[in-house]
């Protein structure tokens, strides 16, 4: 951009036009004209009123001593102004921008984060569609490549329209106003309760990221999450040991899953054994495969994990399906781990392989059509095991209520083995 500081301005020029013999011309517009440097400016307004507040507001950008673009013939703030994109539209860009470097998870957290603070960044404008169409419009299409983009319905293709007009430009947020909504919507459940701290700091973390690439991009001057001084959650990383099974419950839980359902059951045994002998998590059973296995007939085996499988919404995978190959959490995409595991699950993994084999590619635990479990499938299949292992007061409990806490129970039956936390 070139500027300069050489402005002069003129007086305001009126517009008429003659309607005929006889008749007083009419006048028609008002030209505030100006100079930039040595090229003449100059802009129409219908009424002189409108001219007459143009021109205030380019003298008191000159008075204030604001250079001028010679292009364009503005105060640099109003070119900045001018060029500034909405809130939604740079949430779009910013989607598209990381999308590829993000994993299925990833996306569909950033995504969901995304779709509750749009509307929180909208006038409230005639037409309003309901919150809930609003974010599914966000999150099911707005928020998506162009190349994943479904053919939206009439209404989401109206509501789209709405938030395209209504969305406040980004550098509202500089107003401590509007990023102090954000937050305190992002504290909030839909049903108006608190949301659970990890919720609110998730999504805390994918706003403050898209706030620090608009000043990457020199969209806005400052992060304005710096400026707001909202009550911090304290977090203290700890386990529920509620949560966490003994070695006794442990097994009579793995017994239990083999009596759900006519297959389903027997087949998931060694994917929960996994994650409490070997301290797997979910998504990293689920990719484990028979090269990665090194089972002896008698002692100590090892896992050498490489692959993790994780599940997400079909929209945000790169392979179309609900899960995608990705590698290990927290390392570098070819790192691998390896796992010592006892004779006990070493015995468990062994009858695995002998009474279902193996998929084509490998995996040990699928379905009978091949694919991953699902997510409800393993959760549906835990919860009436626990109906058979527990007491109905466990069972009402945190005791194991998630696969999750199989792992939980193996680290802290390490840690207190006098295994180094590391």
């Amino acid at each position: 951009m070139d500027t300069s500081y050489k402005v002069k301005f003129w007086d305001i020029r009126t517009n008429t036009r003659n309607d005929g013999k006889g008749k007083k011309p009419r006048i028609v517009s008002h030209t505030v004209r100006w100079t930039v440097g040595n090229r003449e400016k100059s802009s129409t307004f219908k009424t002189k009123g409108l001219a007459e507040s143009f021109l205030s507001s380019l003298r008191q950008a000159a008075k204030n001593g604001e250079a001028f673009d010679e292009d364009s013939g503005l105060p640099v703030s109003m070119v900045k102004a001018k060029d500034a994109r909405t809130w939604y539209s740079f949430a779009v860009a910013y989607v598209h921008a990381w999308w590829p470097h993000a994993a299925a998870k990833s996306r569909e957290g950033m995504t969901d984060a995304l779709a509750n603070i749009t509307p929180i960044l909208s006038a409230d404008t005639a037409g309003r569609p309901d919150d809930e169409v609003i974010r599914k419009a966000l999150r099911e299409y707005s928020f998506l490549p162009l190349d994943r983009r479904p053919t939206p319905s009439p209404e989401i293709a109206k509501a789209v329209r709405w938030i395209e007009a209504a969305s406040l430009q980004l550098n509202a947020l500089e107003e401590a106003k509007h990023t102090r909504a954000v937050l305190e919507a992002l504290s909030l459940r839909m049903d108006g309760k608190p949301a659970a701290t990890s919720t609110y700091r998730r999504k805390r973390a994918v706003f403050h990221h898209v706030l620090e690439y608009a000043v990457e991009l020199e969209e806005l001057s400052a992060n304005p999450l710096h400026k707001v001084k909202l009550r911090k959650v304290k977090v203290t990383g700890e386990i529920d040991r509620r949560s966490v099974v003994n070695p006794v419950q442990a097994r009579e839980l793995l017994t239990s899953v083999t009596y759900v359902g006519r297959s389903r059951g027997l087949m998931m045994t060694a994917m929960f054994a996994c994650m409490y002998f070997g301290g797997l998590r979910p998504g990293e059973a689920a990719g484990l495969r028979l090269k990665d296995c090194f089972l002896p007939k008698k002692g100590w085996g090892l896992l050498t994990l490489e692959k993790t499988r994780p599940e997400s919404i079909k929209r945000y995978t790169d392979s179309g399906e609900t899960h995608d190959d990705r590698g290990l959490k927290h390392r570098d995409d070819k790192a691998t781990r390896l796992v010592p595991i006892p004779p006990e699950l070493v015995a468990i993994l062994l009858a695995h392989i002998r009474d279902h084999g193996a998929a084509d590619d490998g995996r040990l635990f699928r379905t009978s059509t091949g694919r991953s479990f699902s997510g409800s499938a393993v959760s549906q299949v835990w919860q009436e095991a626990r109906t058979y292992a527990f007491t109905p007061d466990q069972v009402a409990s945190p005791l194991a209520g998630r696969p999750y806490d199989l792992r939980h129970a193996a680290v802290s039956l390490w840690l207190n083995a006098g295994v180094h936390a590391p």
